[in-house]
């Protein structure tokens, strides 16, 4: 059986985990607490850069979730969550970049920066940019690129949600909005959506990691 190594709180993650219970995908869940378990020898032999998500299928390693997702589709490609038309994979593949690249690195200031912050400004009116963007990829359709879900929606929903958790409104972006309300009606995106005190469990551990990472560049500069 597929091996599912993850934790819950991690948007990146959460990407794997609603595919796969969106295919019905029958898997063994190895959740991993982000306190430590991630840098233990076991864990490290599986991905050496000691972060999730990672999916291992019959001895079969993958690691980042845009790859994992690539891989779930072509192995199990029912129900079908890629478009086959070249425009519409044009627009589901670059939903997923833009929201990965330029969206989720400005999320993150939201919920750390304080409202007079220029970081906060300059993020929010990059975030202003990408949802613009979004919604002329989301055109009239339903889902991006399609009738029916797609990975996009997958990627960009569970990215978004961050957005919501962190007090940002949709309301200057109808069109996303009614889509990212009826995302969150669907049954596995209930179950799977973080509560606040998750997300505010998953702030710590970005702190957390925000100070390390720093703390190392200062010791590189120094």
């Amino acid at each position: 059986m597929l091996k599912f190594y993850y934790n819950p709180r991690s948007p990146m993650a959460r990407r794997v985990w609603r595919t796969l219970l969106e295919k019905e995908i029958s898997f063994e869940s190895v959740i991993l607490n982000l306190n430590g378990d991630q840098l233990q020898s076991e864990f490290l032999a599986i991905n050496p850069f000691h972060h999730v998500p990672v999916i291992v299928d019959q001895g079969f390693r993958v690691i980042e979730s845009l790859a994992i997702l690539d891989y779930l589709e072509t192995k199990y490609p029912t129900p079908a969550l890629l478009p086959t038309e070249a425009e519409a994979l044009a627009i589901v593949r670059m939903v997923q970049m833009t929201v990965t690249n330029e969206l989720l690195p400005k999320a993150i200031y939201l919920m750390f920066e304080t409202e007079d912050s220029p970081k906060l400004l300059q993020a929010k009116e990059h975030i202003d940019k990408v949802l613009n963007f979004l919604t002329e990829c989301l055109g009239n359709s339903p889902y991006f690129a399609s009738e029916q879900l797609t990975l996009a929606d997958i990627v960009a929903g569970t990215d978004m949600s961050l957005l919501s958790k962190s007090g940002f409104s949709f309301n200057n972006y109808p069109k996303l909005k009614d889509w990212f309300e009826r995302l969150m009606q669907r049954e596995i995106w209930q179950r799977t959506e973080l509560n606040q005190e998750d997300f505010e469990k998953f702030k710590r551990v970005l702190r957390i990691m925000r100070r390390r990472k720093l703390s190392q560049e200062n010791k590189i500069k120094n």
